[in-house]
């Protein structure tokens, strides 16, 4: 295992150790002169680094994706760390574990799909049901939903992070169709299985999590349209109606034109699952937050995704009751 990590750099420090490259590009400054910064990272997050000077031949066969050893200093700005890198080189394929770059989901993968299949099979709706699992049962699909994060950043941003979201969500539409019983839980549940669905092509995920060419022309509310209207049309006989009840699901799932979607959610159930989807993955971001080790008893590290930090609630409270007792 390689130390230290992204999330261990919180002082400044001199460092050797491997990253992989997400970023690359040649900047200059006002005044002219040129210099390296790359966007580095292992499977505890990502740090913006610069390299000053004599690094043309460091990095002519260095390209994004490539693993890379550092020696560098760790320098605070502007309350992060970044670093200036001192050496660089490409990594020998011996001295890196995959494993250590990219976050994994903690769940057993083999039983979240299982699971998923289980909610796959719960729908009642003939038209549905075959619909659901005409896609997940695809060889293609099924390995790569096995695999794919849920977002990059946001959310569920590791290996299995999709599938772990989608399993929150079916729970989710199960319970709150028992509490709302004008919902049909058979369109939240395939809202939740296919709703990203899209994602699995518009990231890649094999070394770092990015966006492929088609993910960033297009995004996955496109392209998951265009697989589920292909799976629909396959089936003879599939009611048009419906076609265009599980269309705008996908389409309005984020809820505001802001955030990306062309409608916004006009049926009861794509209003209520824009809702799931929303709070499973900003708790998710928040449980990020938490996890990491800023330094402070009582705040999380900061979010980006979410703008703020989080009080550690169970911390803050135990310390009052302590507090309290000495005083009593």
């Amino acid at each position: 295992m390689k130390t230290p990590f992204v999330t261990d750099l919180n002082s400044e420090q001199t460092i050797t150790t491997f990253f992989l490259v997400h970023e690359k590009e040649i900047r200059s400054t006002r005044e002219g002169k040129t210099y390296l910064r790359l966007e580095l990272g292992d499977r505890s997050g990502t740090i913006e680094a610069r390299m000053w000077d004599q690094f043309d031949a460091a990095v002519k066969n260095i390209n994004r994706d490539d693993f890379v050893k550092v020696n560098a200093r760790v320098e605070i700005y502007r309350n992060k760390p970044q670093l200036s890198l001192q050496q660089l080189r490409l990594a020998k394929p011996e001295e890196v574990d995959l494993a250590d770059f990219l976050p994994h989901t903690k769940e057993d993968v083999g039983k979240l799909y299982a699971q998923l299949l289980e909610h796959a099979a719960s729908i009642t709706n003939p038209w549905l049901k075959k619909l659901v699992a005409q896609i997940i049962s695809d060889p293609g699909i099924a390995a790569k939903y096995k695999r794919a994060p849920a977002a990059k950043v946001m959310h569920h941003a590791y290996l299995g992070g999709l599938l772990e979201h989608v399993i929150g969500l079916c729970g989710l539409a199960k319970q709150i169709a028992a509490h709302y019983p004008e919902l049909d839980v058979d369109l939240l549940l395939t809202a939740a299985i296919l709703h990203d669905v899209g994602k699995l092509d518009e990231l890649c995920y094999e070394r770092a999590i990015g966006y492929t060419v088609e993910g960033q022309l297009l995004g996955h509310i496109v392209m998951e349209l265009e697989t589920v209207s292909r799976a629909v049309d396959a089936i003879e006989g599939f009611p048009a109606n419906l076609k265009t009840v599980v269309q705008h699901l996908l389409i309005s799932h984020h809820g505001q034109y802001e955030f990306g979607s062309p409608k916004l959610p006009m049926i009861r159930e794509a209003m209520a699952f824009h809702y799931m989807d929303d709070l499973d993955s900003k708790l998710a971001a928040v449980r990020a937050a938490l996890a990491v080790d800023s330094g402070d008893p009582e705040w999380s590290a900061y979010s980006g995704a979410l703008g703020r930090k989080f009080l550690r609630l169970d911390e803050f409270l135990n310390a009052k009751d302590a507090a309290a007792k000495k005083t009593a």
